[in-house]
């Protein structure tokens, strides 16, 4: 296989859409749902095209989403693709997003006759403006660079980029206007997502320009506040310095988490208060608090508040009970504790969390298991969490509703 060229343009190209029907940018809330849309922006497919284990791949997400199969199928891989899509769509540099990018390679593919090799991922994206499609080719031999994007909605291409001239660290781009002239054309960079640029080089003059504003805005903001989250229990157990107070991915700072927010933020405190209910169901013994003490030297430790006197610091806990207990916050806190990057400029109430969870089961016991599973569904149906999760085996799944099971199939 040579280096992933997009897939054939929809059924309309910038130059023959109408723009009659393109609808303002910004949409307020409540907007979208007068017009039978969602409100808030969010995935609804991943697209593997070329990217590692995965060919011509299509994994439809749910509000919780279990990607399910044998160790080697690609759940880890599918994840990292999300994470790095929403890497690309807060402005972050293609590096950034792709640290190993020969690792996203399909093994067998092909170099061209000018030796390169790459990958094709995408996504679609439903809220007011309706599903939104985006596609993106990345060459990653013998130079990291996207040299492809589209992003398309109802049939009609709205951003189409390509790579003209290899010596130059740009990629061509025409974006759909519909004006007097059908398409504006210009340079991009190479190293970025065209669609998160977009708001800098379009004026919103004619409908048009003002559908691909409103597109780009939706697909944006539905990739943007994403938590990777896979709680390391060795990192939780020993006392940690005091630093910004925002669980990172690994909640090795969990208990800097607890005395941070405890001092300086009563709301973010009381979230996390409001977990010990959740955390009660995953720990064996009473639960009466969680709570973080100085330990000397700029440390602090976690402890479980036992009710009865006893206080028992959180490396006294198993593998299991610390990823619960991890996971249960995660899901209970959001962005506010929770080292996300938020669209500052989106009200809240039309943003949504993504939290991507790599083995959501691992070390848990069948009780501990679930807990989780119960109250991963129940804070997903709300809608302003949504959860990606792997499993090897989902057949303790059966009979909980609301669960979007995708099982991966192994070559």
């Amino acid at each position: 296989m040579t280096l992933p060229h997009l897939s054939p343009p929809p059924t309309s190209s910038p130059s023959s859409s109408p723009a009659s029907a393109a609808p303002s940018a910004g949409a307020s809330p409540g907007e979208g749902a007068a017009r039978g849309r969602p409100d808030r922006p969010h995935l609804t497919e991943l697209l593997l095209s070329a990217f590692a284990g995965h060919r011509n791949t299509g994994l439809p997400l749910g509000p919780f989403t279990l990607l399910v199969g044998a160790s080697g199928s690609g759940k880890t891989s599918a994840l990292r693709a999300y994470e790095a899509l929403a890497r690309l769509g807060g402005g972050a540099a293609l590096g950034e997003a792709f640290p190993e990018p020969d690792a996203c390679v399909p093994e067998r593919a092909r170099a061209d006759a000018q030796d390169r090799r790459g990958f094709r991922i995408g996504c679609t994206a439903d809220g007011p403006e309706g599903p939104v499609r985006l596609e993106v080719a990345v060459q990653a031999e013998p130079g990291l660079r996207i040299v492809g994007e589209r992003l398309t909605a109802d049939g009609v291409v709205l951003l189409e980029t390509a790579l003209r001239d290899p010596r130059r660290r740009t990629v061509q781009a025409a974006w759909h206007t519909a004006g007097a002239t059908p398409v504006t054309r210009g340079p991009l960079p190479d190293d970025r997502l065209g669609t998160a640029l977009l708001p800098l080089r379009v004026a919103g003059r004619t409908p048009g320009e003002r559908r691909v504003l409103a597109a780009a805005e939706q697909m944006v903001v539905a990739l943007r506040s994403v938590f990777a989250c896979d709680p390391r229990p060795d990192g939780m157990r020993d006392p940690v310095p005091s630093g910004t107070g925002r669980l990172l991915g690994d909640c090795g700072n969990l208990a800097d988490v607890l005395w941070r927010t405890h001092a300086e933020c009563a709301i973010r405190y009381g979230l996390l208060v409001s977990a010990v209910s959740a955390v009660r169901a995953g720990c064996a013994g009473p639960v009466a608090g969680l709570l973080a003490e100085p330990y000397g030297g700029g440390l602090v430790r976690a402890l479980l508040d036992r009710g009865d006197g006893i206080r028992t610091e959180l490396g006294r806990l198993g593998d299991g009970e610390l990823r619960y207990v991890a996971l249960a916050l995660v899901l209970l806190t959001g962005p506010g504790v929770l080292e996300v990057d938020a669209p500052g400029e989106v009200p809240a109430a039309l943003q949504t969390l993504t939290v991507l969870a790599d083995g959501l089961d691992r070390g848990m016991d069948p009780h501990q298991r679930a807990e989780m599973l119960r109250l991963a569904a129940r804070m997903c149906e709300r809608g302003h969490i949504r959860l990606v999760g792997s499993v090897s085996d989902a057949s303790w799944v059966a009979g909980v509703g609301g669960v979007t099971v995708v099982h991966l199939d192994r070559d």
